[in-house]
């Protein structure tokens, strides 16, 4: 049942998926206090709302754009269940904004295979990382993938290693401009928020430990599986994947050293995670494997979720 609604790209799908992600949302915003929330609140969790279906359709668009998958909804549906699963992440602004603009540096790289005007590439993806790293300092780590793209596509050319420290300089000239202007000493607050934390310790729940199992163990065998799926793939497609799986391991280690983490912090695996495991279901060719194993994942998924709300 579901393999046979998702193994095609059919509106229909993208209008599910997206009216389930309002209903979670809304549901995990608003399930106590309603009366008491003000206009303010509901603008900005209206604003976050969109934020986060604007990160599905770009996640679908980097998708699909780059050949990163086949004409199926797969990545679109797994990046909905994994926000599901650590419902949390619904509710932290700082590192929805951060991934979106993540999403849209990664939009950049993975499009580098085209070779067409590779310097606004760089920058671009360069300057979205480092605006990112603004709501969630250690992003910044992502900035390695950026020079991972140099290095697979546009080596030769020295002009191209200089461009990120271009777009690094530009988002310092922007964000102390508004300093003096604003005065509210965002700088000093950004500073503040460099710091390093081992720390696993934040399990506050049986549910949140079940729900943190489900996505490694699912993460585990989605990434082991394109790495040795990569290989197969066609040659200009290899790099590609290759910064997929990169992208998965910058944002296991943004996620390890982030202090106050929870499970949210796992966000920015979410897509690299999505189109890995895709490209497995993709390779099965036995219809109840695939069946059971979205099965497995939608549903414990869905019971997690109810669990923490």
């Amino acid at each position: 049942m579901i393999t046979s609604v998702f193994s095609k790209s059919r509106p229909i799908n993208y209008v599910l998926i997206t009216t389930l992600l309002v209903l979670c949302f809304l549901l995990f915003q608003f399930q106590s206090n309603f009366s008491s929330i003000t206009a303010i609140q509901i603008g900005e969790k209206v604003t976050l709302l969109l934020i986060l279906l604007g990160s599905l359709f770009i996640t679908n668009f980097i998708t699909k754009r780059n050949g990163l998958s086949k004409d199926n909804s797969y990545t679109f549906l797994l990046f909905f269940v994994f926000l599901i699963l650590f419902p949390k992440t619904l509710s932290n602004g700082s590192l929805i904004i951060s991934n979106a603009f993540l999403l849209l540096a990664l939009r950049r790289l993975i499009s580098l295979q085209s070779l067409k005007t590779p310097k606004e590439k760089i920058f671009d993806a360069s300057l979205w990382i480092f605006v990112a790293s603004l709501f969630h300092f250690w992003v910044v780590l992502f900035i390695i993938l950026v020079f991972v793209s140099i290095i697979f596509y546009v080596s030769r050319d020295y002009r191209n290693w200089i461009i990120p420290f271009i777009a690094f300089f530009t988002v310092v000239i922007i964000g102390l401009m508004v300093d003096l202007i604003v005065g509210q000493h965002f700088i000093n607050l950004f500073l503040n928020k460099i710091k390093i934390d081992f720390d696993l310790k934040y399990i506050e729940t049986i549910f949140q430990n079940i729900a943190l199992f489900i996505y490694i163990l699912t993460a585990i065998i989605a990434f082991f599986s394109m790495v040795f799926m990569v290989s197969k793939k066609a040659l200009n497609m290899q790099a590609s994947y290759k910064k997929i799986i990169f992208a998965f391991i910058i944002g296991l280690l943004v996620f390890f050293i982030s202090p106050n983490k929870d499970n949210s912090y796992l966000i920015f695996t979410f897509v690299p995670v999505s189109i890995m495991l895709t490209n497995l279901l993709e390779t099965i060719e036995k219809y109840w494997i695939k069946e059971t194993i979205l099965g497995i994942i939608i549903g414990a998924s869905i019971i997690t979720y109810i669990l923490q709300l």
